[in-house]
């Protein structure tokens, strides 16, 4: 309130404030925590009474005070309404209020969040500024709703940062907390689980807050308090964060004590962090390291001695004596024994709120002096609007006991929070910091070597539900919990890598492998039949000797080409066949080696052209034998046909062009390309092949090739009863049947095995059909040209012939 009178010549500024709280049913802890308010009220009184003799700041100016005590939470409207009334006592209802003068121009209070805000709402529509020193409520930060409201703690996110900071610092992650059942529990709680998202709550519970004037009859809220503490010591976590108010925790904490729980890190937000009435519980120590998010101390020099002095006389009373009679003791001498008492306890807990209060009056003060037009000597004395003051007050930038004071948009200021250790081994210091926070950096800078440690060992207890696992185990999930798990080995194959993922483990890429439990893969060993290999060694020699045996027979053949038995296996057809089947035999190099493009090419193309050129050869002869001895009789129009258009060569061609529209087919379909492929039965190797369906294609590639061995062994059966020259059915039933079991021998390996094996397996069945052609078509008549040569003249087949026709007639 703006009063000026000739008489006083004083400014006479009322302040909002909470003198005690009453709702123990103690006497002694209702001193306890009255006193706690009286130090607050005395750094307000203090900082008047220095900016009204101080010849700087305000000059000519006195500061007035008023304080109300609004019990706690119970009695808030009426104090806010008697300030912002007028000098009748009434609050007028107005258009616009630029105009009207209130009893108070500025507040500083409540202390209380769930107040503060109540408060705040009736006060911002008046534009009368609000400074609270202790309400922490992220509400007051939105300019939009409460443009007249600053606060000169921090908000309570910077104290859950802070918690969240500490905790990660010793790995806690495996946590209790608890919360007053009151606006400031509800609210922090909610901040907590939004922020602290990798801790784990091993659970969460509210404590009852009971008023002074609520009566109680079944004990119902003691019983609930024996109810939490009871599954705090059931609990494995060892770490509890309390975000509560005060009031509640006298009995908690007793309850605690009679439990005889000991070991536990305690966490307290800041509106117990400092609670002198709470430390002075007996036997609080045992129950293990209390740690505090508190204000920032600031020492001011003289308000410890200005607390305990005696009042100053008339002076000091007379200042206000119609307003002290008419609200409370302004002075609060009451007070003084109490405060004289607890000396050196008040002394050592240093001066976090009070500082709050003291640069909360000194804001006034400032943004008046500006506002006023001060000088070094003297201010423009006029009249005052509180939304005047108010643009004023966003503005001040001032340093106060080498401390910067101002607000940011939100009205909040730049000063952080620490963290503090409370203690019982130093008299007179209760309180100890181990941690600072910079809020620019958002880093916490925690003093290790200054904490001590409350525990059997003297170390930083464990809070954690699972240990961490080895390496290579993934976590299973325990229920929902991130925190709780079961460690699970890796399967093999797969991998841990915990920059990605602690709860799944990754498959290793197709070249790689691992064994059960491993955090990283190795190379699969990759396998393909080797040059050095005694198997491969075995197929090459095969494959010379086959190779030399064609060569052997096209010697002979080709020295005897003009021969009845030359002419009898085929003529000119038989160096083609001869030519394929040496080709055949050379198309083995293509199956050994590291498998390439053109390697798997030739592999898919060479042997499959050569074989079906000797099966058309053999085909297209035995057709020919039948035309020669039953169709030149049965058709003879078709048997010349086929004489003049030389259909042998014919039927040989067409063969060819649909074996390579086939070859053609097949490669577009299983294009022959090296794969790696991992085997069923050994997952440690890889399997280097030509073709991933392997299978598919060779059933492609030999289909047409069984259909014409087929018909061939039909016209062999056909010409059995031929003249012995000619009758050549055994022979090439022989090498049929060859074909035909090694096929079928290729594809049950096929099912068995993989790899290496189908490999040597494709490789011997070709050189299997390619020895049963040499040997079973060409091995009769090398040894009739070797060892029987009067068996080859024209004579020896004219008897043959004639005999065949003797009978046939």
């Amino acid at each position: 309130m703006v009063h000026w009178t000739d008489r006083s010549r004083f400014w006479d500024y009322s302040y909002f404030f909470r003198t005690a709280a009453m709702t123990s049913s103690a006497g002694t802890l209702r001193y306890k925590l009255k006193i706690v308010s009286y130090t607050y009220l005395q750094a307000m009184r203090f900082a008047v009474e220095e900016i009204n003799n101080s010849s700087v700041l305000l000059p000519g100016i006195l500061l007035g005070y008023e304080m109300v005590d609004i019990c706690y939470l119970t009695n808030t409207i009426h104090p806010v309404f008697y300030f912002l009334s007028n000098n009748l006592s009434l609050v007028e209802i107005q258009r616009n209020y630029t105009s009207y003068q209130p009893r108070v121009i500025a507040v500083v209070g409540p202390d209380a969040s769930q107040a503060a805000v109540t408060v705040a709402y009736l006060l911002n529509q008046f534009l009368v500024p609000q400074i609270t020193f202790s309400a922490t409520a992220k509400a007051l930060s939105d300019a939009k709703i409460f443009p007249a409201t600053f606060r000169t703690i921090p908000s309570s996110e910077q104290q859950i940062t802070i918690i969240h900071k500490l905790l990660k610092q010793f790995k806690w992650n495996w946590v209790i907390v608890l919360a007053s059942d009151d606006d400031y529990g509800h609210q922090n709680m909610q901040l907590l689980r939004a922020q602290v998202t990798w801790v784990c709550i091993a659970f969460q519970e509210t404590i009852p807050v009971q008023q002074e004037q609520q009566e109680d009859p079944n004990n119902t809220a003691q019983e609930q308090i024996k109810d939490v503490v009871a599954k705090i010591s059931r609990s494995s976590a060892k770490v509890v964060i309390i975000v509560s108010r005060e009031l509640p925790l006298i009995s908690f904490f007793e309850e605690v004590i009679r439990k005889n729980m000991t070991g536990l890190v305690w966490i307290a937000a800041e509106a117990w962090s400092i609670d002198l009435s709470i430390h002075s519980i007996a036997n609080l120590s045992r129950v293990g390291t209390i740690f505090g998010v508190a204000v920032q101390n600031v020492p001011i020099p003289g308000l410890d001695d200005f607390q305990v002095r005696s009042p100053s006389g008339p002076t000091d009373s007379g200042k206000g004596q119609a307003v002290v009679n008419a609200t409370c003791n302004q002075d609060c001498d009451q007070c003084l024994a109490m405060a004289q008492l607890y000396d050196n306890s008040l002394r050592g807990m240093g001066h976090r709120i009070d500082f709050n209060v003291y640069s909360a009056v000194y804001v006034i003060a400032h943004a008046l002096h500006r506002l006023l037009g001060c000088n070094a000597t003297q201010c423009n004395k006029q009249r005052v609007y509180p939304w005047q003051l108010l643009k004023e007050m966003s503005l001040v930038n001032f340093s106060l006991l080498n401390t910067a004071i101002n607000f940011d948009f939100h009205g909040d200021p730049p000063n952080s929070f620490e963290v503090i250790q409370w203690q019982w081994d130093v008299p007179g210091k209760p309180f100890k910091k181990i941690a600072s926070y910079n809020a620019w950096q958002k880093k916490l800078y925690v003093q290790a070597d200054s904490i001590t440690w409350n525990t059997a060992d003297k170390l930083a207890p464990k809070s954690i539900c699972s240990e961490q696992c080895e390496a290579g185990q993934k976590k299973k999930l325990i229920a929902t919990l991130s925190c709780c798990f079961k460690c699970v080995d890796c399967e093999a194959g797969t991998f841990l890598n915990k920059s990605v993922d602690d709860f799944t483990c990754q498959s290793c890429p197709l070249d790689m492998w691992s064994e059960p439990g491993q955090e990283e893969c190795f190379m699969k060993l990759v396998v393909y039949l080797q040059w050095g290999d005694p198997i491969s060694i075995v197929l090459v020699s095969f494959s010379v000797l086959g190779l030399l045996a064609t060569l052997g027979i096209l010697a002979l053949f080709a020295r005897r080409a003009g021969t009845p038995v030359v002419k009898s296996a085929g003529g000119r057809l038989c160096f083609l066949m001869i030519a394929s089947l040496a080709v055949g035999f050379c198309s083995v190099v293509f199956y050994i080696g590291m498998p390439t493009g053109p390697r798997c090419f030739f592999r898919q193309t060479v042997f499959s052209l050569c074989f079906t050129v000797c099966i058309s050869c053999i085909t297209v002869r035995s057709f020919q034998i039948i035309c020669i001895f039953k169709m030149a009789a049965w058709l003879p129009r078709a048997y010349d046909l086929w004489r003049k258009y030389h259909g042998q060569w014919v039927f040989v061609t067409a063969v060819l062009v649909v074996k390579v529209a086939i070859i053609a087919l097949n490669i577009y379909f299983h294009p022959p390309v090296p794969v790696r492929a991992r085997p069923r039965n050994n997952p440690v190797v890889l399997i280097l092949m030509c073709n991933r369906n392997y299978r598919s294609s060779m059933v492609l590639n030999n289909a047409f090739d069984m259909i014409l061995s087929f018909l061939c062994f039909c016209f062999a059966y056909m010409g059995k009863a031929l003249p012995k020259n000619y009758n050549e059915a055994k022979y090439i039933t022989l090498c049929m049947i060859g074909y035909f079991s090694s096929w079928l021998a290729l594809f049950l390996v096929m099912s068995v095995f993989e790899g290496i094996m189908v490999t040597i397996f494709d490789t011997a069945t070709m050189l299997n059909n390619l020895f049963a052609i040499c040997v079973g078509y060409f091995g009769p008549k090398c040894y009739v040209l070797i060892f029987h040569p009067e068996r080859n003249t024209p004579a020896f087949f004219q008897t043959a012939i004639q005999s065949y026709t003797m009978r046939q007639e």
